[in-house]
């Protein structure tokens, strides 16, 4: 990995290191996590724990090795090591452990249906994870998870989901608002940590994702967006319709929330995450695997190659660096970037 100096990535934070059903119970799982190979397993108790993935001897990835217990035994010298990344076995010559032989290991939260990792040198703080409890709140038959790794720079994804205006030019009728979208200009709320975009809109019948479970499936409905982003690279989006004129919330509508968070591999490659609960025949799990199938390869077959088109032609990560055109629509991405940037700064100023 780059110096933490020099490192391009907010790193005192939390990011989505996998799935929580991506770490079993036996196998050595590796994934390269802010340009650093990272190895993720979990202990007999069930505990995921994460190490650098680099033996220090000959720097062999340690998932290349086996388990013995809840230690990980290099597969090229036989060094063996703890789940804290501490060698408590050397079996050459006296058996004498180097001082040095010890490798960096990650503090982990598992929650909310994923693995949490704080790359950051300052002591892991859990209170800096925000609340996407809202995720687990309802049955388990009601929440999918999928996991979607794109050739682009992590903020293109982020860029994408606070501009919703593409909905109704890149994706087909499931989704569309018929146009009623793109000519709203978001109202935008900012705080210290967090950016908010929110819009609101009629439209006759309602998003097709939600028609079917509304009184008047044909007639009109009035929906909302509302999305948070947080740091590094999280967004809550959800979203609703009704035929009552009620509140235009998850409490008052036909309606999900989701979760879009994404964790660069690195400069050129992200590793994003996504997770949905609905609000409605929340104990059908044969619906519910067709929901976030559906929405795993909307992401793949028209939002991903259109993102990886866009890093290849940029060239660079520094968007502001091209002098784009910018709209209206522009507004909350715009915003994330300039409030990531200065995170980023007042980060590495503080090293």
């Amino acid at each position: 990995m780059t110096s933490m100096n020099k490192s391009p990535y907010l790193t005192n934070v939390w990011y989505v290191a996998a799935l929580s059903t991506e770490v079993g119970t036996e196998e050595l799982f590796s994934r390269t996590l802010l340009d650093t190979s990272v190895l993720i397993y979990r202990t007999e108790d069930g505990t995921a724990v994460a190490m650098q993935d680099r033996c220090p001897h000959r720097f062999v990835p340690l998932s290349m090795g086996r388990r013995e217990g809840d230690n990980i035994v290099c597969a090229y010298h036989g060094l063996k090591f703890n789940c804290e990344g501490k060698c408590n076995h050397n079996p050459h010559g006296n058996n004498r452990i180097p001082a040095a032989a010890q490798v960096r290991s990650y503090p982990i939260i598992e929650k909310y249906g994923f693995i949490w990792i704080w790359m950051g040198e300052k002591t892991a703080d859990p209170s800096l994870l925000p609340d996407f409890s809202p995720l687990v709140e309802g049955h388990p038959n009601s929440v999918g998870y999928t996991y979607m790794p794109r050739e682009c720079h992590y903020e293109l994804i982020t860029d994408n989901v606070m501009d919703l205006s593409h909905i109704d030019h890149l994706h087909g009728d499931i989704i569309t608002t018929r146009g009623q979208l793109s000519p709203k200009v978001p109202q935008i709320r900012e705080g210290e940590r967090s950016l908010s975009a929110r819009w609101e809109w009629v439209q006759k019948p309602a998003m097709l994702i939600f028609n079917q479970y509304l009184s008047k499936p044909d007639d009109e409905a009035d929906h909302f967006f509302d999305i948070t982003w947080t740091p590094p690279a999280n967004i809550q989006l959800s979203v609703g319709a009704n035929q009552d004129k009620g509140a235009l919330d998850l409490d008052h509508t036909v309606g999900q929330y989701d979760l879009h968070t994404s964790t660069p591999g690195s400069q050129n490659y992200t590793h994003y995450f996504f997770a949905t609960r609905r609000n409605h025949i929340e104990d059908d799990a044969e619906y519910n695997e067709m929901k976030i199938k559906a929405m795993h390869e909307a992401f793949v077959a028209e939002d991903g190659p259109v993102l990886d088109a866009v890093h290849k032609e940029m060239g660079t990560s520094d968007l502001f660096s091209l002098n784009p055109v910018l709209l209206t629509s522009d507004a909350a991405p715009v915003k994330v970037r300039r409030l990531l940037k200065e995170m980023v700064k007042a980060e590495q100023e503080n090293l």
